[in-house]
């Protein structure tokens, strides 16, 4: 088998094992037999398992993250160098969440690798997903464009905070079918992206919250009174 090839089997296994599996029941020796090769074949290739990991997790962000920029910049292009808030919101959440719902994708093994990794937060790929924020910058700077008298933090939290919603969504899916007795319909997934960005873009624009928290009633000998209830 050409040297190509045998990287490319071998990354093709270690996927489908580890979608089926997950990260800690995989062995390197699982992913040999499966891709017909040798042990020497993966060390020389990849160095180690954490690099196998590594390289799968770079491979399908790159694609998503290439997609997530593309949209910004037909959104920002659209808009005369100015996306819409809600727009850029769904340029973030969108690809992430198409990628990994829906019956046409779910039962994929990149989404069911990507979903995987989500879920298991093994080392190699925490260490990207720490390091790797550049894509990140560019959307804070749309928003940035889209919001200018919001401050930045803001800006980062409710950026934060729209990513935490397509991942946990992503995550947990089967117990809001359960916890909804099939009431959210997890296959409508332009209806998710939505809901999604909704609740996003509210959180932007609904208001400063109050920097100082309410103040909390005075116990007269340990018991609250009427007046501060």
């Amino acid at each position: 088998m050409a040297s190509d090839q045998t990287r490319s089997a071998i990354l093709a296994a270690a996927e489908r094992l580890y979608a089926d599996r997950g990260f800690g029941d995989v062995t390197l020796r699982d992913i040999v037999a499966e891709a017909n090769v040798n042990l020497a074949a993966v060390n020389y290739h990849f160095g180690s398992k954490d690099e196998l990991i590594a390289e799968l997790f770079v491979t399908r962000s790159i694609q998503t993250n290439r997609e997530r920029l593309n949209e910004l910049k037909a959104a920002e292009e659209a808009g005369g160098g100015r996306a819409a808030i809600e727009d850029i919101m769904r340029a973030l959440v969108g690809p992430t969440l198409r990628g990994c719902l829906g019956p046409d994708r779910e039962g994929s093994t990149a989404a069911r690798f990507m979903i995987r990794a989500s879920i298991e937060s093994v080392p190699p790929i925490r260490r990207i997903k720490n390091r790797e924020v550049d894509h990140l910058r560019k959307f804070a700077a749309a928003m940035r464009r889209a919001m200018p008298g919001r401050d930045d933090t803001e800006l980062y939290w409710g950026l934060h905070f729209a990513l935490a919603m397509a991942h946990h969504t992503i995550r947990e899916k089967e117990r809001l079918l359960r916890l909804s007795e099939g009431k959210c319909d997890l296959d409508d997934v332009r209806a998710i992206i939505d809901r999604v960005v909704t609740v996003s873009v509210m959180a932007l624009t609904m208001g400063d919250v109050p920097n100082k928290p309410a103040a909390r009633p005075v116990l007269v000998h340990g018991r609250l009174t009427r007046q501060d209830l």
